[in-house]
């Protein structure tokens, strides 16, 4: 990230503290005391509560959240980044009241007098604070922001490791000073997760990227995700106690019933890096771990990367590290952490600071292009790994066939990317998306005359491959392109 800073960015800050602070204690106070004069208010507590010990020196911790609140808006770089993260907060603290007032609940533990300093803490915060609005915790809510913030700037050891330490501690104080009960903490992580989903730091919104899919199939597939949430939110609802963990990958599932019907592959979030932002990767958390199992389980048989020809390979998503060269990513629900030091954009291959424009590349440039580069054949995979891996990515859903726009780039991308050394064409599997890339780059580069021809050499290299006519029409539509 560039060290510049965009000029007004403190006033700006002022601006936004001034604004939440006082609407912060306002809401907060009077969900507090709305709520101590209902009859209605339940309890959720686990029988191994009664041992969580009351650790007073942890009163300093837990107070220190606000101090760092104020501190998160020095952070910024840009005045996006800045407002972005105002509304994230504001978010976390309307959607937390919200709850507090639909669901009252009641922390039922009695603390016992305290004396010195860490007494006099209790007693000022027990002074604007009741013995309610318990979950989701807007301490943890906020506490996830801010923590999301602190580590996205600070990256210098041994300051990063001590950071995160203190946000642990943070986030355990809230139990060891009996302020809440455990079932707070997970849906106040819930909740401030949703709101850095909703508020993600750069690029665009996801209410920006909606649209209703019109591919039946996408459809189909966001019943079957959103029937998998609704299996289990049934039991956590109904039988409660260890089933409430089921809320998690209810959760999940239903974030991406919501990607496949309306958000497409950008709900994923997955950034220019290969990576998925934080909110994304622990909001999918539970599809996340099963996407990737389930991409280890279909080619355990045949993990390794097969040559289509020219330094170019189809295979699975890698892991950490990769002995290519520059990869070419299909995928939008896996991150691909490979060790990248150039990122090509949709415009041309630059540096990962930043996006040169370069001109369009036609499909017959393209061809052209193609026919008279160097051609090196690389009969195994390489076994070194790269210093820099150069890496572009194209977020495609799994089990929808790209389009013939996102095609195009990604063939200019391999053909871009081959200058590096050997390129891996991947997605989740390496059966299909990749495929159609891998096969949009031999049709526009002129080594193969037509799709027919293309799929034949694709299925010769890697004989399990899958191309619907979903893959054909796109791929026969890129002609067209300009």
């Amino acid at each position: 990230m560039s060290s510049s800073r965009e000029p007004g960015l403190i006033r700006r800050g002022v601006f936004w503290l001034l604004l939440l602070g006082p609407l912060f204690f306002l809401s907060y106070g009077l969900a507090n005391n709305h709520t101590a004069g209902r009859s209605d208010v339940g309890t959720l507590v686990f029988a191994w509560e009664s041992h969580m010990p009351l650790w007073p020196w942890t009163i300093i911790p837990y107070w220190s959240v606000d101090l760092l609140y104020g501190l998160s808006f020095l952070l910024p770089r840009t005045r996006q980044e800045m407002d972005r993260h105002a509304l994230t907060l504001l978010s976390a603290q309307v959607i937390s009241v919200t709850c507090f007032l639909l669901w009252p609940l009641r922390f039922t533990f009695e603390r016992p007098e305290l004396g010195g300093l860490f007494g006099w803490l209790f007693d000022v915060l027990m002074g604007f604070d009741k013995p309610f609005n318990q979950a989701p915790s807007l301490h943890i809510a906020l506490l996830v922001i801010i923590w999301t913030m602190f580590a996205r700037h600070v990256r210098r050891q041994p300051w990063r490791w001590l950071m995160h330490g203190w946000m642990a501690l943070i986030g355990v104080s809230v139990l060891t000073t009996w302020q809440h009960h455990f079932i707070d903490v997970p849906t106040g992580a819930l909740a401030g997760f949703a709101c850095l989903w909703l508020w993600p730091h750069q690029g665009p919104l996801p209410w920006q990227q909606a649209s209703l899919a019109r591919d039946a199939k996408r459809w189909r597939l966001a019943l079957c995700y959103a029937v998998g949430a609704l299996l289990c939110a049934v039991p956590a609802g109904a039988l409660g106690g260890a089933w409430l963990w089921l809320a998690w990958p209810a959760v999940s599932l239903a974030l991406v019933a919501l990607n496949y019907g309306v958000l497409g592959a950008g709900g994923f979030q997955k950034g220019a890096d290969g990576r998925l932002s934080p909110a994304a990767c622990w909001l999918l958390a539970p599809y996340l771990t099963g996407a990737w199992g389930n991409s280890r389980l279909w080619t355990w048989r045949h993990p390794q990367a097969d040559e289509v020809c020219d330094g170019v390979y189809l295979g699975r998503i890698p892991g950490r590290g990769t002995p290519f060269a520059a990869v070419v990513d299909l995928c939008a629900e896996l991150p691909c952490n490979v060790h990248a030091g150039a990122v090509l954009c949709r415009s041309g291959l630059v540096s990962r600071k930043g996006c040169a424009a370069a001109p369009a590349i036609s499909a017959a440039k393209l061809k052209t292009w193609g026919r008279f580069a160097p051609l090196s054949r690389h009969k195994a995979a390489p076994t070194q790994i790269a210093s820099a891996v150069g890496y572009q990515c194209f977020p495609t859903l799994d089990l929808i066939a790209p389009d013939c726009t996102l095609l195009h780039q990604a063939a200019i991308a391999i053909e871009h990317l081959r200058s590096q050394g050997p390129v891996l064409v991947c997605c989740a599997l390496g059966y299909s998306r990749s495929a159609s890339a891998a096969a949009a780059w031999l049709v526009l580069t002129g080594r193969c005359n037509d799709v027919q021809q293309a799929e034949a050499l694709l299925r010769k290299a890697r004989p399990g491959i899958v191309l619907h006519r979903a893959h054909r029409q796109a791929l026969q539509q890129l002609g067209a392109q300009p």
